[in-house]
C-alpha cells in the first residue's frame, strides 16, 4: 500500500511498484490523480487518514510504503502534528493488527535544517535542538515513533530523501521559479551554499529496496539524496538557461534576510488565513548554508545509486513549463 499517492512522490512510487510486480493499493485524499491512479495501480481509496477505517485500508497488505504527509515550509502547527505524526502513528498501529510485515516510512532531511553549514551529513550527525518549522519538527517525531515500532516480525525503516525534482513536483521547484519570477534571485553568501537535490526516479527506487531490504534496513533511518551537490548561484543559472530568462544574482547579507523573513512571518500570522510569506526562516536556511549528504548506508544497505542528474531534471521541466510558479 502506498499512501499520499497522488502526490507527486507517490505518483511515482506506485508507477515503480506496478512495475516490480508488486499489487498495489493506492490512497490518497486528491481526485486530481483518480483516473491515472486506476492505470498504474490496482486499487485506489481515497480519503484521509485522519478519518478513514485505516483497518479495513490496511487488510491484505503486506508493506506499508507511508509517503502522505503536510508538506510545506509554512503553515499552522496543529495541521502539522496532526497529519504527519497522528495519521502515521495510527497507521502503524492498524497496519501491524492486519499483518503487514514492514513499513516504509518517508521521513525528510528538513529535521537537520539548521542556520549553518552542514556539508557530509550522516544518519548520526547531530540534530538540531529546535527545528525551524513545524514539518520539519513533526516529520521528526514521526520518524521517532517510526522506528521504535520496529521489531522481528514488524519491520520498520525511514527515508529521508532530500529536495525531489519531477513533473508532479509541487513542492519545491515550483517555490524556486515562484522566487525567480521577478527576475532576480536573492543571493545569500553569495549563493555559494551547496544543495543536493533528488531525481524523484531515484528515490522511489531507493523506497523499492528498502521494501525488499527491510532483515537489514529495519529500525534505521536512511540518508537519501541525488548525490550531485550545486551551489545555489549555478542552480538558478541552469534555471534561467532553460527558461531562456535572465535571473539575476542580487546579494543580500544573511542577518538582513533572516530580519525580512521573520518580519514577514509575523505579519503573516496576523493576516487572515495566514498566507505563506515569500521568505521565511527555513527558506533562509536552505539558501544561505551548505546542507549535502553522506550516501554510504544508503549504499551498503539499499545498493542505492543514483542514476539521474536532478539538475538536468529540472532545467527539462522548467523549459517544459512543467513546474510553474505559484
Amino acid at each position: 500500500m502506498v499512501t499520499g499517492a497522488t502526490g507527486g512522490l507517490g505518483l511515482s512510487l506506485c508507477a515503480t511498484l506496478r512495475d516490480a510486480g508488486y499489487f498495489v493499493r493506492a490512497t490518497g485524499r486528491s481526485m486530481t490523480h483518480e483516473d491515472r491512479l486506476m492505470q498504474i495501480s490496482n486499487e485506489f481509496v481515497r480519503g484521509d487518514l485522519l478519518d478513514m477505517d485505516l483497518n479495513a485500508l490496511c487488510q491484505g497488505i503486506d508493506i506499508v510504503f507511508h509517503a502522505a504527509a503536510l508538506s510545506s515550509p509554512w503553515g499552522p502547527e496543529a495541521d502539522f502534528f496532526a497529519a504527519n505524526v497522528v495519521a502515521t502513528e495510527r497507521l502503524l498501529a492498524a497496519s501491524r493488527a492486519a499483518g503487514a510485515h514492514g513499513f516504509v516510512f518517508v521521513s525528510s532531511p528538513s529535521i537537520y535544517a539548521s542556520l549553518r553549514d552542514q556539508p557530509f551529513l550522516t544518519e548520526d550527525s547531530p540534530l538540531p535542538e529546535r527545528a525551524l518549522n513545524a514539518y520539519a519538527r513533526t516529520k521528526r517525531f514521526a520518524e521517532e515513533l517510526v522506528l521504535a515500532a520496529n521489531t522481528p516480525t514488524f519491520r520498520t525503516t525511514s527515508l529521508r530523501p532530500r529536495a525531489l525534482v519531477g513533473p508532479d513536483d509541487r513542492v519545491l521547484l515550483p517555490r524556486i521559479l515562484a522566487l525567480a519570477s521577478r527576475g532576480w534571485f536573492p543571493a545569500l553568501r553569495g549563493g555559494q551554499a551547496l544543495i543536493e537535490l533528488t531525481d524523484v526516479r531515484d528515490a522511489t527506487t531507493a523506497l523499492l529496496r528498502a521494501g525488499e531490504n527491510l532483515a537489514t534496513a529495519g529500525g534505521k533511518a536512511i540518508n537519501i539524496s541525488g548525490g550531485r551537490p550545486v551551489s545555489v548561484a549555478v542552480l538558478v543559472g541552469k534555471l534561467a538557461e532553460a527558461l531562456q530568462r535572465p535571473i539575476a544574482m542580487r546579494n543580500i547579507p544573511v542577518q538582513i534576510a533572516l530580519l525580512l523573513a521573520r518580519a514577514s512571518e509575523m505579519v503573516c500570522n496576523l493576516r487572515p488565513g495566514r498566507p505563506e510569506p515569500r521568505l521565511t526562516t527555513y527558506g533562509v536556511a536552505t539558501l544561505a548554508f551548505t546542507q549535502t549528504f553522506d550516501l554510504t548506508r544508503a549504499r551498503d544497505l539499499l545498493g542505492y545509486q543514483p542514476a539521474y542528474d536532478p539538475v538536468s531534471t529540472a532545467q527539462e521541466l522548467a523549459a517544459r513549463g512543467v513546474a510553474r510558479a505559484s
